[in-house]
C-alpha cells in the first residue's frame, strides 16, 4: 500500500510547476497554502459528517478527500507522506499518553 504514497508524492512534485488550468493539484499549488488548508479544514467536517451519519463508502470517500489534501498541503511545505509515515514508526511501542506528553513539553 506505500507505493500508493509514492505514486501520489510522484505526481505532486510532477504538478507544482504545471499550469491551474491543467490539473487540480496545480490549481491548488496556484492558490498556495491558505486555500489548501481550508479545503483541509472543510474535508475535515465532511469527513466528521460522515462518521456520524453516512455509510462507510462515504466515510472512506472522505477520509480519502482529506488525505489528499493533507499531501498536497505538505508538499507545499516540502514534506512527504514519508515524513508522516517515519514519525508513526517512532511511536510504535510508546504508549499514547507519554507520547503526548513528550510532545508539550
Amino acid at each position: 500500500m506505500n507505493d500508493i504514497f509514492k505514486k501520489l508524492s510522484l505526481i505532486l512534485q510532477n504538478r507544482k510547476d504545471k499550469s491551474p488550468e491543467s490539473s487540480y493539484v496545480s490549481s491548488l499549488y496556484h492558490k498556495g497554502l491558505d486555500h489548501t488548508c481550508s479545503k483541509i479544514n472543510e474535508e475535515s467536517e465532511e469527513l466528521i459528517h460522515a462518521l456520524k451519519n453516512e455509510s462507510n463508502e462515504r466515510i472512506v470517500s472522505e477520509t480519502a478527500d482529506l488525505w489528499f489534501h493533507s499531501l498536497v498541503a505538505l508538499s507545499m511545505k516540502d514534506l512527504s507522506s514519508d515524513d508522516i509515515l517515519e514519525e508513526l514508526e517512532k511511536r510504535f511501542g510508546v504508549s499514547g499518553h507519554t507520547e503526548k506528553n513528550n510532545r508539550n513539553s
